[in-house]
């Protein structure tokens, strides 16, 4: 009996079902196909997850492959993040794969078996322009640019307590400095075009907040951000639903309205003003201050450099984002076809640097896709002195690559403000992840550099790494990308110092201490 009253229930559903699907004008497979055209667009729904876990092979899946999520899900937990029965890569045929170059003897390399030894440090950030706060950073490895309101408030909780753990420093993000950025990691406070959290009313810049903000926080640096490589470029439009009274209070914008992100700052209109506003931020808070971009057009990095090299202006650090589009939501075409992937871009803007000497003046930041040790190297040996990881550090603390950052229904909790949703995260167990595999990463860079006979990421050239160019056939990065002989190496005084960190763990005499 009670079987044959589930089975009417079921029967009645069905068919209201199908008297809507006939009566209904805006989808035609529906009206043709009552109930079971139904299907088509739940397979539509989960095709995504049904290629990640049934059809795609181990390294076909993108942005990150299965191999590559395996890689960092592994390392965040501490387990053994090795792969057995060697690659299932066709190594011989694999376009624009990198191999690295092992050398046969060394000199003074760190002893990596030794749990003492020393991870990789920076070079110094603001010491090259005398800024008042100049400091050594700790890790080359760092957490990228992803706000408040784009990142769930416990997943930014997990991602700063775990900087403070592994000993980085994270970037907070255009959308201000919230509450969740002050959980032990040190920060780099990122300005954007809306200036959140030091802004005035009409939106214009105001120092003064930003010396409020900058003074009851753990700041190390500035970077202004004019581009990045998710939508270089273009402006972009916070919806009043969205914010919230908390949202409200750390970007300083009214509860509840529509918030319109300019696409370029008002606070300056070209190169030379914008070194003015530089110099401006630095001798206000004494901190280094850098920029941040994705690289389209030259003539702005040919006309940097050139007023650079005069001396008496600069940024002491530039972070080049590639147009591989990163955590932000945006246009397809954005996402595909504007700036230029990462190797690319950097290449260019370090070689207009090179050519007139500065490159150790300044300290080069990558970020796209380097949270893993083949991309991270690559971008070393082509002179990054650090790197910023952002998506790969979302997968350490559990995110599954939906890709529905921009619906506000990410499934991990992570990239969403639904309380429902962000309930499933739990920051403490998060932030160890994170840690573990922000140490991760830079083990496997240090071993990866011993491997080549250097004691640094840093030291590594664009002679060490080779790019399969077609079939059996390879070029030195160098070759690939038109460097001279000496770029995307440290200069003699900087190699030695380096150095002297990694074998010595002693700190070189006249250089700020971490």
């Amino acid at each position: 009996m009670r079987a044959r009253s589930i089975g009417a229930v079921a029967a009645t559903a069905v068919a209201v079902v199908a008297a809507r699907d006939l009566m209904q004008k805006k989808h035609a497979l529906l009206r043709n196909f009552p109930v079971i055209g139904h299907a088509r667009y739940l397979l539509e729904t989960i095709g995504p997850e049904l290629r990640q876990y049934i059809v795609t092979s181990n390294d076909e899946e993108r942005p990150f492959s299965r191999d590559q999520r395996t890689w960092i899900y592994a390392s965040s937990k501490g387990e053994n993040n090795y792969f057995g029965f060697g690659t299932d890569n066709d190594v011989e045929h694999m376009q624009g794969h990198a191999y690295v170059k092992q050398r046969t003897f060394a000199g003074a390399l760190p002893d990596l078996h030794d749990p003492q030894v020393p991870l990789p440090s920076a070079k110094v950030l603001g010491g090259p322009r005398g800024r008042a706060k100049a400091f050594r950073p700790a890790s080359v490895v760092n957490i990228s640019a992803m706000s408040f309101g784009s990142l769930s408030g416990a997943a930014i909780t997990a991602l700063n307590e775990g900087a403070g753990l592994a000993g980085t420093m994270q970037n907070t993000g255009e959308g201000g400095l919230s509450p969740y950025h002050r959980n032990g990691g040190d920060l780099i406070l990122q300005i954007g075009t809306s200036y959140f959290g030091c802004r005035n009313d009409d939106g214009t810049f105001n120092l003064d907040k930003l010396k409020e903000v900058v003074a009851g926080a753990p700041v190390k640096a500035l970077e202004i951000k004019l581009s990045q490589g998710a939508k270089p470029g273009l402006g972009g439009m916070l919806p009043g639903a969205k914010v919230t009274p908390e949202i409200a209070g750390i970007r300083g914008i009214p509860v509840g309205e529509d918030c319109a992100s300019p696409s370029r700052h008002t606070a300056f209109h070209d190169v030379d003003s914008m070194l003015d506003f530089v110099e401006l931020l630095a001798a206000e808070t004494g901190l280094p201050v850098g920029i941040k971009s994705a690289v389209g057009e030259m003539e702005f990095w040919q006309e940097l450099a050139a007023l650079m090299a005069r001396g008496d202006r600069g940024v002491d650090f530039i972070t080049v984002d590639g147009g591989e589009g990163g955590t932000g939501a945006a246009p397809l075409i954005f996402s595909d076809s504007v700036s230029l992937p990462f190797r690319m871009g950097f290449s260019r803007v370090y070689g207009t640097f090179a050519e007139r000497g500065l490159t150790d003046d300044i300290t080069f930041i990558g970020s796209g896709k380097l949270g893993l040790p083949e991309n991270a190297a690559v971008a070393f040996a082509l002179g990054v002195d650090m790197i910023n990881v952002a998506r790969e550090a979302m997968l350490s603390i559990g995110c599954i690559q939906a890709q529905k950052c921009h619906t506000d229904k990410c499934p991990t909790g992570i990239a969403t403000q639904d309380p429902w949703l962000m309930r499933g995260l739990d920051p403490a167990s998060k932030a160890t992840r994170a840690a573990v595999y922000l140490r991760t990463l830079r083990k496997e860079l240090m071993k990866v550099s011993s491997a080549v006979g250097v004691a640094h990421p840093a030291l590594l050239t664009a002679a060490d790494i080779e790019i399969m160019n077609g079939d059996y056939e390879a070029r030195t990065l160098a070759g690939v990308y038109g460097y001279k002989d000496g770029w995307g190496e440290l200069g003699p005084r900087l190699a030695e110092e380096i150095t002297t960190l990694m074998t010595t763990g002693a700190q070189p005499s006249g250089t700020p201490e971490v």
